[in-house]
């Protein structure tokens, strides 16, 4: 008798999870054609998004979605961005919607690059890119603040420029000194130059004394990144490693060896940290700077202290 029963409960069992699969794959509404937009933040994963669908009402079930997504292969090309969705769409279509249908993509531009180096980031990402771009966004550089941004594909070069410098123009105003002897553009100028110098955290208040000191007393800045910056695209690289006979042979207004003062504009796009430090510099007497083979960097306050450490730690030049 039991064996007559056994295929029956089977054949039940997969007609019940046969319908329960379809029924939780369905649209959560039919009737309801409202889109909501539905926004997928970078690196995050196939179990969150899902739970955020169904809290958003605009799945049934999130172990069905996620499932169906990993079981179709589609959990690998979801892309971030938002979404135009709704309650009206099966699972299958809200699938297909986040694998071809970003209407916004994330673009993360890094700390300390310059204009053209964004405008490559830019060339990526956006549908109505050209190379037209690179000479607007030089015209703002050091006001183009480095973050992730969420930005139209078809967006234009005025709205991603408005963006970028509203950004950079809402974190300086929260740092700005109003008893500052520098300008805007020269406070901007020493933080772009924080920006590119320091390469730990505890370095930039430092180094934005050194640059403080040699201003006051008319001294050369001579900053390598300066160079790095007048010699632009170089050895199939920007910013790259300078040559015993460039610090003399590299003729700009930019090369601080050769020129007294700022350069005449900024060399890069700080981040807030590099613009607070040039706005707030610790209170020392060093004078000068060598970053040792292991990232670190020594300051001295005298000529004479500068030259051991550049014996000390096997630094030539």
């Amino acid at each position: 008798m039991f064996k007559k029963i056994i295929p029956g409960i089977i054949i039940l069992l997969v007609v019940v999870g046969y319908f329960t699969w379809n029924n939780n794959l369905k649209p959560v509404n039919p009737r309801d054609h409202t889109e909501k937009m539905f926004v997928i933040r970078p690196g995050s994963g196939i179990s969150t998004i899902s739970k955020n669908l169904e809290r958003e009402g605009l799945i049934k079930n999130a172990l069905f979605f996620r499932i169906y997504i990993q079981q179709s292969g589609l959990h690998k090309k979801i892309q971030a961005g938002d979404f135009r969705i709704s309650p009206s769409m099966d699972s299958k279509k809200i699938a297909e919607i986040l694998t071809t249908g970003t209407i916004d993509v994330w673009v993360t531009i890094p700390e300390g690059m310059r204009s053209e180096e964004i405008a490559q980031i830019l060339s990526n990402k956006m549908t109505n890119y050209d190379d037209s771009w690179i000479s607007e966004l030089k015209k703002y550089e050091g006001e183009l603040f480095p973050d992730t941004y969420l930005i139209p594909k078809d967006a234009t070069i005025d709205s991603v420029i408005n963006l970028l410098t509203s950004t950079f123009d809402a974190k300086y105003n929260s740092i700005l000194k109003k008893d500052s002897p520098y300008s805007k553009n020269q406070l901007i100028i020493i933080a772009s130059l924080i920006e590119r110098e320091a390469k730990h955290d505890s370095d930039r208040a430092i180094i934005s004394s050194v640059i403080h000191n040699r201003l006051k007393i008319g001294m050369a800045l001579q900053i390598d990144a300066t160079i790095q910056y007048a010699k632009g695209y170089s050895d199939g690289k920007w910013w790259s490693p300078i040559s015993l006979e460039e610090y003399r042979s590299v003729k700009s207004t930019y090369n601080t060896y050769l020129q007294p003062g700022l350069p005449p504009s900024p060399i890069c796009n700080p981040g807030l940290e590099a613009m607070i430090a040039a706005a707030n510099p610790d209170t020392t007497q060093y004078l000068y700077y060598i970053t040792d083979k292991n990232g670190i960097n020594r300051y001295a306050e005298t000529i004479e202290e500068h030259e051991k450490n550049k014996q000390r730690y096997g630094l030539s030049n």
